[in-house]
């Protein structure tokens, strides 16, 4: 099994790059980890929200394989703790063997075909975060995860 962080657009901080870099090689410790990330939608202008949404989701389905377990992270999923998301993540680890995708959309949110398609949606809190500081919070949350459900002493109660 492994775990892709998919995003719509380019890490274009500095800043983040390197949180994100610290993340990814503590990760490569414990599953397999990568970022893929889809190009921003040039010339949308003219477009809708809802037309983007649509052109954006036809990008992210076509990432995903079919026995791909897919996650979006949402304002509108479930929120857990860090114990509570290790123990989610202990549980996906020993029972789908499926390779997972965790989903950052578009700044206007998902299309109902990725919605429909998703088998899931975290919220990483009620606050709302740029899309490029949730790449380096979700990255850090998974690395938090898995030292928590290896007994390490990164995370402290």
């Amino acid at each position: 099994m492994k775990i892709t962080l998919l995003t719509v657009g380019k890490t274009d901080k500095e800043w983040v790059k390197e949180g994100l870099g610290i993340y990814v090689s503590r990760l490569k410790h414990y599953v397999p980890f990568s970022i893929s990330e889809i190009p921003e939608l040039k010339n949308v202008s003219s477009l809708s929200r809802e037309q983007i949404k649509s052109r954006e989701g036809d990008l992210i389905l076509k990432a995903v394989k079919p026995a791909d377990e897919l996650i979006l992270l949402d304002e509108h999923g479930k929120e857990y703790s860090s114990v509570d998301w290790a123990r989610i993540m202990e549980d996906k680890l020993a029972r789908s063997g499926k390779d997972i995708i965790f989903v950052i959309g578009g700044a206007y949110g998902f299309s109902k075909e990725v919605y429909d398609r998703s088998n899931g949606k975290i919220s990483l809190s009620k606050m709302t975060f740029s899309h490029q500081m949730v790449r380096v919070i979700f990255a850090e949350q998974l690395y938090r995860a898995f030292t928590i459900i290896k007994g390490e002493p990164y995370h402290h109660e």
